[in-house]
């Protein structure tokens, strides 16, 4: 088979099964599995293929039929212009959650300060912000012990200068000194919703990572508790929260003094992100 025959082919199964982004999908697998960049396959798109790849390309388009999300096929997804590695253990990074690491280098660019990052799953938030943030430096925690693992591979790959470190532990036990910013992307999602969730969500990323307990707030509740304790006066604390969670999250920062500075809304125009200041 071709090239041509062959994204043919991935495509319209991964159409059958109901895959929105069917021909990209197939374009995407040919690529990693050829080791060539999608534009230089699509122009010279009737180079024969030999058989072993064909047949590893007919597997891979099965698993990705059953919704298994690209990343953990691959066991890669591109964050902040950087190849992260993840696993099951972990979640995908999304693109929105690079808007708010955009926003918090703008905030804090050219200054030197000490983060923490929340439920770090592959790093991504970390690691993108001290890419930036050159002169700071940073811990990131974890209960999952598989989890912090894979956030240590990408920091040794991706930060040259080493500034972070990982470490399996729960908000509400952590006593690791008193930090400029917290960040965290905790799971938010409402126990009895998570049936709802897309396939490839639901059957493959770490249900840890997604189920915030009845309402939804039972993480994000203990993150704003604890960083009032080891937040400096005047720190700031990033959470990512679900669309719907604006108001009663607010209400919590305000009633623990912190004060809301920034409003980070996704590309569908659905709040993201709540950045607030500790005002006590």
């Amino acid at each position: 088979m071709n090239a041509l025959e062959l994204i043919n082919y991935g495509s319209n199964e991964l159409r059958k099964a109901g895959i929105s982004s069917s021909s990209l999908d197939s374009e995407i697998i040919l690529s990693k599995i050829l080791k060539k960049e999608r534009e230089k396959i699509l122009i010279n798109l009737k180079q024969e293929i030999d058989q072993i790849k064909v047949s590893i390309f007919k597997k891979l388009v099965k698993r990705r039929s059953f919704k298994e999300p690209l990343a953990y096929i691959f066991k890669e997804k591109e964050f902040w212009n950087k190849l992260f590695e993840v696993s099951k253990d972990t979640l995908v990074p999304r693109p929105e959650t690079e808007l708010m690491v955009e926003r918090l280098v703008k905030i804090y660019k050219g200054k030197k300060i000490r983060i923490l990052d929340v439920g770090t799953g592959s790093g991504c938030i970390l690691i993108g912000l001290l890419t930036e943030l050159k002169h700071s430096n940073g811990i990131g925690i974890d209960i999952s012990n598989k989890t912090v693992s894979i956030a240590k591979k990408n920091a040794n790959k991706l930060l040259p200068n080493k500034n972070v470190k990982f470490f399996i532990n729960k908000i509400e036990a952590i006593n690791l000194g008193i930090f400029d910013l917290i960040v965290s992307n905790p799971p938010y999602i409402k126990s009895s919703l998570l049936v709802n969730l897309d396939k490839g969500i639901k059957l493959y990323e770490p249900k840890i990572a997604l189920d915030g307990g009845n309402d939804g707030l039972d993480v994000i509740k203990k993150v704003i508790y604890k960083s009032v304790e080891i937040l400096k006066i005047s720190g700031m604390l990033a959470l990512e929260i679900g669309n719907e969670q604006q108001f009663e999250v607010s209400k919590i920062l305000t009633k623990k003094n912190f004060r809301i500075e920034h409003i980070i809304r996704d590309y569908r125009e659905n709040t993201r992100c709540l950045i607030s200041r500790l005002t006590r």
